[in-house]
């Protein structure tokens, strides 16, 4: 018994094939085979018509130079039918000079004066001569005693124009239909050279198609543009593929989520559907590099962009929204734990004092000790709460005075901070307030009285925030391009990159329908005033009455309230 075939294989077949390349060859092959035959066909049919109409004009045209020789007609009025006539005389050497299969010259009543069958001569002829007794000239193909021919006919006419006769001339139809098959290798070797040409081209195209498609089936490369199209969509990663000229071809789900645009956007031009900015710029390769960071919609996204073959370019987008938030808090617990650390120490040695001062047994200097320390901080509490009504914001101002002050900076409120508790968005104004205090606290830290003033005051529904600090101040030439992603003068923190602050500060502010802007500060320093349209939630109570400020610090950074700097 002959052993089975291997597991996955069967008899082989021939069929139709699978490969790209011998599919496209045969079909071309086919078609251009197809194609041969049909304009041979089409070029041999009107040939042997035309050929078939040469032969009977020039056998009319023998026949009317005939007929038109005067003495042939005296000579038929004069003579008798004979082979020795002068009739037969004249016709044969006519027919030899002529090549003509015969030349037959007939009296009215139809017997032949002439023929090339001498014994032939006094008999009638045998097709109908009556059109040419009648006056009229035929042109015919015909058969008669010898054998299918093309014909001519005309009048033999007198000397007073009177039908005296006719003359017929035959040409042999086995010379024109040789002449038919004399063609037919020459255009067969025309058509051959048409299809050996045809073929190479067909081949060339093919193998070039194999390389293309790297020899793969029809079958292959449609489950692979299926694959591509699930994958494409399902991976949590946004794709952009735009072509030479700047216009999306490609746009996958999680591209559209991110850049906020839908399916129309496929097929048009990029700088149409995005707004100007470093995303667009990105996307477009107007800016190079390797991770480049963007704020899109209020979304961080990291952008690579690979050139195609085509002149087009394929970027991938990754959401860093959530890393870049868990890094900045990454950064504010590191703070926060810092000043814990510095608190312990300092609470350690407040308790070392107290322990000193109680075993002096100096107790009145030891309460009052003890009150001080607890008031400092009660009334940084207080304050801060009596003047942001929103609880986010009050307890961010609190933390973030208390870790500028570990950091050796004075963090106040300016004087006419007023905020009630109707913001709309809260976490989004905390965000605007973090990003620019840790700004200004990182700006002030190591400066001459280090300071920082924050003001929140409502002007209707709009919120008005501004932060000045007493650092070295921003150069009036990049009062433009600190809002642009990844500027920064700070050094690479070890999560990631810096310079997306003020860039999610100016996104979230222009979402919102507000601005940001910068200025330099009197003394030194810089102004950052952002304008919040419509962020509280309902009309602002009239303020109470003015309250003496005093200073929003922390103890070890106190300052007087109201003081101009």
């Amino acid at each position: 018994m002959n052993a089975p075939p291997p597991s996955g294989r069967g008899p082989r077949r021939f069929g139709w094939p699978q490969r790209v390349f011998s599919q496209v060859l045969l079909v071309q092959l086919a078609i251009i085979t197809g194609v041969t035959v049909l304009v041979t066909g089409l070029f041999l049919a009107p040939l042997s018509t035309q050929l078939d109409d040469e032969a009977m004009r020039r056998a009319l045209a023998i026949a009317q130079s005939t007929a038109a020789e005067p003495d042939i007609a005296e000579d038929l009025r004069t003579t008798e039918p004979s082979a020795l006539g002068p009739v037969q005389s004249a016709a044969e050497r006519i027919r030899r000079a002529t090549g003509a299969e015969y030349v037959v010259v007939m009296d009215r009543r139809g017997v032949r004066w002439s023929h090339p069958e001498a014994d032939r001569i006094g008999e009638v002829v045998s097709t109908d001569p009556g059109d040419a007794l009648r006056g009229r000239e035929v042109m015919e193909i015909d058969s008669g005693t010898l054998g299918r021919s093309a014909r001519g006919k005309v009048p033999l006419r007198g000397p007073s124009g009177e039908v005296v006769g006719a003359v017929s001339v035959g040409i042999e139809y086995d010379s024109v239909r040789a002449r038919l098959l004399g063609a037919i290798p020459g255009l067969l070797a025309y058509a051959g050279t048409a299809l050996a040409v045809g073929a190479l081209a067909a081949y060339l195209i093919s193998r070039r198609l194999q390389r293309q498609t790297h020899d793969l089936a029809f079958s292959d490369i449609s489950a692979l543009l299926t694959e591509r199209e699930a994958m494409l969509h399902s991976i949590r990663e946004g794709v952009v593929a735009l072509d030479g000229t700047g216009r999306i071809r490609l746009l996958n789900d999680e591209a559209q989520r991110l850049l906020g645009l839908g399916p129309e956007a496929a097929g048009r031009p990029l700088d149409e559907v995005l707004d100007a900015g470093r995303t667009a710029d990105v996307l477009a390769g107007r800016v190079v590099g390797e991770d480049l960071l963007a704020v899109q919609g209020g979304r961080v996204l990291l952008a690579n962009r690979m050139e195609t073959a085509d002149g087009g370019a394929v970027v991938t987008l990754r959401d860093r929204t959530e890393l870049e938030r868990l890094g900045r808090e990454l950064d504010s617990t590191t703070g926060l734990i810092d000043a814990l650390r510095a608190q312990d120490h300092e609470h350690a040695n407040r308790l070392h004092t107290l322990l000193g001062l109680l075993e002096l047994e100096m107790h009145e200097d030891a309460m009052e000790f003890v009150t001080e320390v607890v008031g400092v901080h009660r009334a940084t509490a207080e304050q801060v709460t009596e003047k942001v009504r929103d609880p986010l914001l009050a307890a961010l101002l609190v933390g973030k005075a208390t870790v500028a002050a570990e950091r050796g900076v004075a963090l106040r409120l300016a004087p006419g901070t007023l905020l009630p508790d109707r913001v709309v968005d809260p976490r989004g104004l905390v965000t605007v307030v973090g990003n620019l205090v840790d700004n200004a606290t990182d700006a002030a830290a190591g400066s001459a009285e280090a300071r920082i003033e924050v003001g929140l005051r409502a002007e209707g529904r709009t919120v008005v925030l501004r932060v000045r600090d007493s650092g070295p101040g921003i150069a009036p030439e990049q009062h433009a391009s600190i809002f642009t992603e990844g500027w920064s003068t700070k050094d690479l923190p070890a999560h990631g990159k810096r310079g997306l602050g003020l860039p999610l500060v100016r996104r979230l502010a222009e979402r919102q329908g507000g601005s940001v802007s910068v200025a330099g500060a009197d003394g030194g320093g810089a102004v950052f005033t952002v304008v919040l349209p419509e962020a509280l939630a309902g009309p602002v109570e009239p303020p109470p009455e003015p309250v003496p400020d005093t200073d929003t610090t922390t103890a070890t950074s106190a300052t007087t309230t109201g003081e101009n700097w």
